[in-house]
């Protein structure tokens, strides 16, 4: 058992994990740490490098993070180079930065669309790249995408942000089939409806004291009854990262509490009694 439970292990790896300043990428980062891995992280303005350097170190970790636009081929290239110079070859790469635009696409700009693009789908792609040179020449690497249960549905005002997401399910299973024979291995988490500080709006009662209409939206669609945490997304996040996973390829692990499995029920039917509340406090 001892020995099985190595294959968990990231000891020693260097991974990056991109706009992992806060949110779900300093969640994957922490959960990277804990099991061994050296942390990189690159955000778009210093501002967010030293908020996510003081969070790391409130935590113990040792993290290396740098100004860098994913979306900027030669930061990237510059950032990898760096990286390699002052850690290490990277190991791991989590593709997380990403932006939404929640604009109808009939008044959506082709610079608002081209926007999100950039960074959800090309970004990916420049990061990517830009690892891959060394991944193959040692044999072994890691690529994982963040994609969205809106890589698999559509959704009013979402239409540039739906595009990026499943462009990015289908440049994962390319990655997949172009590299897998370097032992490379490129798969994707799929989150579903996650608490975090960002979306604590949508889970604040009425003034009434009723239940907001999203947040009933949210747990009549899904079988958990309740959102995600940002703990559940890291067990996959560091499985996915490991030798554990080393011969799943391509694939897209949607963790969403069932809701891609479920057509859902009237939001009138829902049972508060039954709901886990999300401690608001600790949500990342």
């Amino acid at each position: 058992m001892g020995d099985f439970l190595k294959n968990f292990s990231l000891e020693g790896k260097v991974a990056w994990i991109t706009g992992a300043s806060y949110g779900l990428g300093l969640a994957y980062a922490v959960a990277y740490a804990e099991s061994g891995a050296k942390i990189v992280f690159n955000d778009i303005n210093q501002e967010l490098v030293d908020r996510g350097l003081e969070e790391y170190k409130k935590r113990g970790i040792d993290a290396y993070g740098a100004v860098c636009d994913v979306t900027k081929e030669d930061q990237v290239q510059k950032f990898v180079a760096d990286v390699e110079a002052k850690v290490g070859s990277i190991d791991i790469l989590v593709n997380n930065a990403g932006i939404i635009k929640r604009i109808p696409m009939h008044e959506m700009t082709v610079e608002q669309w081209n926007q999100v693009i950039d960074v959800d789908l090309t970004g990916p792609f420049i990061c990517s790249k830009a690892v891959l040179p060394a991944m193959m020449k040692k044999g072994s690497g890691k690529i994982i995408n963040a994609c969205s249960m809106m890589s698999e549905f559509g959704r009013e005002t979402v239409s540039a942000y739906a595009a990026a997401k499943g462009g990015l399910k289908m440049l994962t299973r390319n990655i997949c089939s172009e590299y897998g024979q370097y032992n490379i291995q490129c798969n994707a988490i799929g989150p579903g409806y996650i608490a975090t500080p960002q979306t604590a709006p949508l889970r604040e009662k009425q003034p009434d004291g009723s239940m907001h209409p999203f947040d009933r939206f949210i747990r009549s669609k899904t079988p958990a009854q309740r959102w995600g945490r940002t703990e559940d997304l890291m067990g996959l996040a560091v499985f996915l990262a490991s030798p554990a996973s080393d011969f799943i390829n391509g694939q897209v692990v949607y963790i969403d509490g069932g809701i891609s499995a479920y057509i859902g029920q009237d939001p009138g039917n829902l049972d508060p009694s039954k709901f886990t509340d999300i401690d608001e406090s600790t949500a990342q």
